[in-house]
């Protein structure tokens, strides 16, 4: 059954004094970069990091009393255990939860903290929940959808009512799309109350379902590939999220993943904002020119901000490459004293930072006498980058950019 603009509303009176609103803040930057007014709808805000808690209290606060004595299951990539194991804790029902077995530590730690049970099973989302499936039916206890739930949409359809008061006449909301619960839950308030909104939804290359079943005007399933932005790496949308998908969704598009790293670096640059790889994907199809639909303003859902420490200086420096911040040149150099000194005299002079620097004098590509010198250097983008280049190759030098 699809949620109504009045179960959302009621899931808003159930939220009121348990999870606050996020905020709509204006990023200056990028309305001066786009073109356009550009505000961050910060769900990686909530307690658990994720706008999955809403859907998740709203669900679990409407059980029954013998419901909650069975406890509940549920099956996440992260972000949904959180929502499940923080409202459990609140209510006093016991939990389990069944995440994939590369699932984020952060995350895994996290539920953890809450006191729920985790159990770890497959590679991807669709093997924990069939898992979880068959945990429910040996323990008894009851299920929780990530995504497929009337009362899960209408809590993250709150979203869409938080927006109402902040939407301008020409606007365009952009949200990330795994499963469908949140842009369903979004679309059914907007759509309903300001139709003249436009909504959009992102996907990964590395998990096209929904957009590939639109294509197909039905749900399908698609192979999952690594991806930063594992909290949408759903293999099929919902049957009841995918309906409202087909009516209320104006535009479906599909990004990179240089492009999410990217978009996590300026965010994180340029707006102090930490967000996870899904919660990246609304900035990272504007600033590619991924989305048709033009709008004088435009809403991004930064989903959430659940995004490991340790990988963060991978993702950095994939999103430095994007924008030209980090270059990766080969010179070579005869091998006499003085050459080198030469060579990083000039880097000095354009002021590139050596990051790393690898002398190889056994290359058996080369002559003997000559060496190859390796660069790893932070520039101020890509025109500085070529700059560089030039400079290097007007002072006689054969310079390859490895990227």
């Amino acid at each position: 059954m699809v949620p109504t603009v009045k179960d959302i509303e009621r899931a808003g009176e159930r939220l009121k004094g348990v999870i606050e609103p996020s905020p709509l803040v204006r990023s200056g930057y990028f309305t001066r970069m786009l073109g356009s007014e550009i505000l961050l709808k910060l769900e990686n805000l909530q307690e658990t990091g994720a706008f999955k808690v809403r859907g998740a209290y709203n669900r679990l606060s409407q059980l029954q009393p013998e419901e909650r004595r069975q406890g509940v299951i549920a099956a996440s990539a992260g972000n949904h255990a959180q929502g499940i194991a923080w409202a459990s804790a609140r209510l006093g029902i016991a939990s389990t939860l069944v995440m994939p077995e590369d699932v984020s530590l952060r995350k895994l730690l996290s539920v953890k903290e809450y006191g729920a049970e985790v159990a770890l099973c497959g590679a991807h989302y669709n093997d924990a929940c069939a898992h979880a499936e068959d945990l429910c039916r040996d323990r008894k206890r009851i299920f929780i959808p990530a995504f497929d739930d009337p009362q899960i949409i209408a809590g993250q359809g709150t979203i869409g009512l938080e927006l109402l008061d902040g939407i301008g006449p020409d606007a365009a909301v952009v949200v990330p799309v795994g499963g469908g619960g949140l842009i369903a839950g979004i679309a059914i308030v907007l759509k309903t109350r300001c139709p003249h909104v436009r909504i959009i939804g992102v996907q990964t290359k590395s998990c096209p379902s929904t957009v590939r079943s639109v294509e197909k005007n039905s749900p399908v399933t698609v192979a999952v590939s690594p991806t930063l932005a594992d909290g949408i790496a759903v293999n099929r949308p919902g049957d009841i999220t995918f309906p409202v998908i087909q009516k209320y969704v104006d535009e479906m598009v599909l990004v990179e993943e240089e492009g999410i790293a990217g978009a996590i670096l300026n965010l994180m640059d340029k707006a102090n904002v930490i967000a996870e790889g899904a919660g990246a994907t609304p900035l990272a199809a504007l600033l590619d020119g991924r989305i048709v639909t033009r709008a004088k303003q435009y809403i991004l859902i930064i989903s959430g901000g659940n995004i490991e420490l340790n990988t963060i200086d991978r993702i950095l420096e994939r999103g430095s490459i994007k924008l030209g911040r980090l270059v990766r040149l080969e010179v070579n150099v005869a091998d006499a004293p003085g050459v080198l000194h030469a060579l990083l005299g000039i880097i000095a002079r354009e002021k590139a930072n050596i990051l790393h620097i690898f002398h190889d004098r056994l290359d058996l590509e080369n002559p003997i006498g000559i060496s190859r010198v390796v660069l790893n250097l932070e520039t101020r983008g890509h025109d500085h980058a070529r700059d560089l280049v030039d400079k290097l190759r007007n002072a006689g030098y054969r310079v390859k950019q490895i990227f």
